[in-house]
C-alpha cells in the first residue's frame, strides 16, 4: 500500500516534529541534578496544579481534617525527594540528627530550595520545651488559593506540613506537623508551621546535652 503525496509529507512532519520533542527530553533528562536549575516553573503553573489536586482530594474525603490529612500524605511522598536532592545538592556528608539543627536545616536550605528564600521567623514555644515554630509570612503556593468562608478553618498549607514532617523524620527527629493560618497586619496568609517533636527525640536530645 503506497502513501498519497499529501499523506507522505504529513508523516514526515510528524516525524521532525517527533524528533524536536525527543531532542527537548533528552536535554532535559541530560541536565546534572547537582546544580538547581535556572528555570522555575511559574507560580501561576503550580498555583492551577495545586488548586486542581486540592479540588480532586476534596472530592475523595469526608471532611476538613480528612482533606488536610490527605494533603500531608501528599506533601510527605515530596518531602523525601526534597531531602534526597537537598543533601546531593549540598554535599552533605551526614543528615543532620539533632532538634536544633535540623530545624536550621529546614528553615533555610529547604525553605530555599523550594520557594527561593528563607523562611521568616524559626521560634521555640514558650509553653512546651518539644513545639517549635517556622512561619512563611507569604507562603507562595497559597497566593492564588481562595478558602471559602464554609471552610475557614481549612488549612493548604498542610501539603507544606507534609513535606517538613518527611524531612524531619529523614533527619532522625521525627515530629507531628500541623499548619497553621495566622493572619497579620498585612498578612492574610501568614501561615505557622507547628512541629511537636516526639518524647523519645527529647529525651535523646537531653541525653546528649546531659553528655556535653
Amino acid at each position: 500500500m503506497s502513501l498519497s503525496s499529501s499523506s507522505s509529507s504529513q508523516v514526515q512532519g510528524l516525524l521532525r516534529l517527533d524528533t524536536r520533542a525527543s531532542k527537548r527530553s533528552n536535554t532535559l533528562l541530560e541536565q546534572s541534578v547537582a546544580r538547581p536549575r535556572r528555570d522555575k516553573v511559574s507560580l501561576s503553573a503550580f498555583a492551577f496544579i495545586f488548586g486542581e489536586i486540592i479540588r480532586y482530594s476534596q472530592n475523595r474525603v469526608l471532611g476538613i481534617q480528612d482533606l488536610e490529612s490527605k494533603l500531608n500524605d501528599l506533601g510527605k511522598r515530596v518531602g523525601v525527594r526534597v531531602f534526597e536532592l537537598t543533601m546531593w545538592r549540598e554535599k552533605t556528608v551526614h543528615r543532620e540528627s539533632r532538634v536544633l539543627q535540623t530545624l536550621v536545616f529546614i528553615n533555610t536550605v529547604v525553605w530555599r530550595a523550594l520557594f527561593d528564600k528563607q523562611a521568616d521567623s524559626l521560634e521555640r514555644s514558650t509553653e512546651s520545651e518539644d513545639e517549635y515554630m517556622i512561619t512563611d509570612n507569604e507562603p507562595a503556593i497559597l497566593k492564588y488559593i481562595s478558602v471559602p468562608k464554609e471552610m475557614s478553618s481549612f488549612s493548604p498549607g498542610a501539603f507544606i506540613s507534609g513535606i517538613v514532617e518527611a524531612i524531619a523524620e529523614c533527619c532522625l527527629c521525627p515530629a507531628r506537623v500541623t499548619s497553621h493560618v495566622v493572619p497579620a497586619d498585612g498578612l492574610p496568609l501568614r501561615t505557622v508551621i507547628l512541629l511537636k517533636f516526639d518524647k523519645e527525640v527529647m529525651e535523646r536530645e537531653k541525653r546528649l546535652e546531659a553528655g556535653k
